[in-house]
């Protein structure tokens, strides 16, 4: 199996190349366009500021690329957040994949939210044999409100996606890459879609 962790200067590589590693498998690194339209599965991980982060993806076509692909792709963090239609954060046009705009947590909580939080309504196979109420491992200041597309919640300030899903599209604002045995199982069921 090709596993292609989309590399354009935005990402936490190293934690995902290791759990992907951990699980059995082997991924490579690109920006290459032909390497990425070629591989079974897709990572497109995502950490540090979102303007920065979209200039990036247009310096190097890749944010024409991203929603064209047919293959299962996963979002994780800042790459759930571009999958999105815009985020406040920078006011960014994100990839517009998922129908859903990213909004700052009030000033009424801790920001960023930084640590293990529960993820619950858990739905599709992504979470296979995931028990409600897991912990997962977070830091963000910015969230996806709820919506048709959530898979997954989690209750910080609001409910708000924790996880989301749109035809191959997937997305997790959480790390799956950091959040024990539990996030690699998650990362395990995407990489057997």
């Amino acid at each position: 199996m090709k596993i292609v962790i989309i590399n354009y200067g935005a990402g936490n590589i190293q934690s995902i190349m290791f759990a992907i590693e951990r699980l059995g498998f082997k991924a490579i690194l690109s920006n290459d366009r032909e390497e990425i339209e070629s591989a079974d599965k897709v990572i497109f991980p995502g950490v540090g500021e979102a303007s920065s982060a979209m200039s990036k993806l247009r310096e190097s076509g890749l944010d024409s690329l991203i929603p064209e692909l047919k293959q299962p792709v996963l979002g994780i963090c800042l790459g759930m957040q571009l999958m999105c239609n815009k985020t406040e954060e920078g006011n960014t046009e994100g990839l517009g994949i998922f129908d859903i705009d990213v909004l700052k947590f009030s000033n009424k909580v801790k920001v960023p939210q930084m640590g293990w939080n529960q993820i619950y309504g858990l739905k599709t196979d992504l979470f296979k044999d995931i028990s409600e109420n897991e912990f997962m491992y977070l830091v963000h200041s910015f969230y996806a409100p709820n919506c048709e597309e959530s898979i997954a919640t989690t209750n910080y300030d609001v409910e708000y996606a924790s996880a989301l899903q749109k035809d191959n599209f997937y997305g997790t604002q959480f790390h799956p890459e950091k959040s024990g045995g539990v996030g690699e199982k998650i990362l395990g069921n995407f990489l057997k879609m």
